[in-house]
Order: C-alpha cells, then sequence, then structure tokens
C-alpha cells in the first residue's frame, strides 16, 4: 500500500536519506526544509507526485498552511517524521548566545509541536496515523557542552511520550532515538572523529524500513533505529 509521508528538514541529512529511501519504495512525500532552492530541486527531481516546500517551521502560521495543503494534494497522512533540528556549538551552559538558544527552542521543540498539531487533527479524525518525533541518546541522557540540546530533546521525549496516552486508538506518537551517524550536526559536535559512523544513506537501509513497519500498536513506544 502506498503511504503519504510528511517530513521535516528534508533538505540533507537524514531526512534527505528518508525522502529518498520512501520515494524510491514507491511512497508519496511531502517534504520542508527552510532551504529554498533545496526544496525546488526536490520537487523537480521527483515530480508532482511528490509536494516539497521552503518553510521555517518555527512559523506557526506557515506550518499550518504547510500541512492543509500537504492533506489536499495527497489525502491523509500515514506517517508524520518531525526530523528538523538545529544545534548550538559546543559550548558551557552559561557561554551559549542568546539568540542561537532562542533559535534551538524555536526549530527544536516549537516547531515540533506546530508541525505535530497541524497532522494530528487529521490523523484524531481519521483515527489512523503514525507520528514519529526524532529525538536523540541526548533525549535520554546527557553531555558536556550540548546542554541546550540535550533540553531540546529531552523535551521531545516528554512531549511525545505524554502525547501518547492522548491519541486515540489508531493513532501512535513515538519519540525515536536515530542513533549515531555521520551527519553535519554531528561533525559541529564531534569534528572529524564523526566520520567513523554510518553516513544518513547507510543508516536509512535500516531506517527506512523500520519506520514504514510502525503501526498504531507502538503507541508511546521509546524505540531506537538499530
Amino acid at each position: 500500500m502506498t503511504k503519504h509521508i510528511a517530513v521535516t528538514g528534508c533538505s540533507r541529512g537524514l531526512g534527505l536519506a528518508l525522502t529518498e529511501g520512501f520515494i524510491a519504495r514507491g511512497h508519496r512525500v511531502s517534504g520542508c526544509s527552510r532551504n529554498v532552492e533545496r526544496m525546488q530541486q526536490l520537487q523537480r527531481q521527483f515530480g508532482d507526485g511528490h509536494y516539497f516546500e521552503a518553510l521555517d517551521i518555527s512559523n506557526a502560521t506557515h506550518v499550518y498552511q504547510w500541512a492543509e495543503t500537504c492533506l489536499k494534494r495527497h489525502g491523509p497522512v500515514d506517517l508524520v517524521i518531525n526530523n528538523a533540528a538545529i544545534i548550538n556549538p559546543n559550548a558551557n551552559m552559561w557561554e551559549v548566545d542568546d539568540q542561537q538558544w532562542s533559535d534551538l527552542v524555536d526549530i527544536n521543540i516549537k516547531g515540533v509541536f506546530y508541525v505535530s498539531k497541524a497532522f494530528l487533527k487529521s490523523m484524531v479524525s481519521n483515527n489512523s496515523g503514525v507520528l514519529v518525533n526524532i529525538s536523540s541518546g541526548w533525549g535520554r541522557s546527557t553531555s558536556a557542552e550540548v546542554a541546550t540540546y540535550c533540553c531540546s530533546k529531552w523535551a521531545i521525549e516528554g512531549l511525545t511520550r505524554s502525547l501518547a496516552q492522548e491519541v486515540p486508538d489508531g493513532v501512535a506518537a513515538i519519540p525515536l532515538n536515530p542513533g549515531i551517524i555521520h551527519t553535519e550536526l554531528l561533525e559541529s559536535c564531534f569534528g572529524t572523529s564523526a566520520t567513523q559512523f554510518p553516513s544518513p544513506s547507510q543508516w536509512a537501509e535500516d531506517a527506512v524500513p523500520f519506520l514504514l513497519e510502525l503501526n498504531a500498536s507502538d503507541n508511546g513506544q521509546v524505540l531506537t533505529v538499530g
């Protein structure tokens, strides 16, 4: 069965690898990213059977408009993946720039809230759909110099686990730790040692079928790819 899948932060890294993997398996993808050029490129590459739009998920109005268009173009969404996130430069918490902290909260927490809310109304109405909020190992543990990122991912864990207790039968809300993957975000923390971990495309070989198999029975499960 062909699924309609919404993916945020799909211009690069995990989001792009997932988008390519889902489309290769015959599914419809609605994607977004702040990168205007990349969204235009993906739309040209994959065609009208999919929908890509440039937007900032920290803008609630734009998120709700995007979700409405996704649903109008491709019908009810079967799987939503809240992947978009940023990280502040490594620093002690008291050294983090105020604006960088504010931007991180806007995208990593508020953005996930807006996207979840935008699609959940349809899911709840249809008693169907899976919402996956990408967490992190740092959403279940802590490390020095990444306090703000840890804070945001712990927030996603709490939000999603609580949400799982609210959704009706047929709907699932799942916090997912993707594992450690060689992305630009990881390079900002690990430097050159990030190269020892799998690339997004390698990761997606396991992640795509894993995500496609999730269903309502997984609601509230605290999951990790692999």
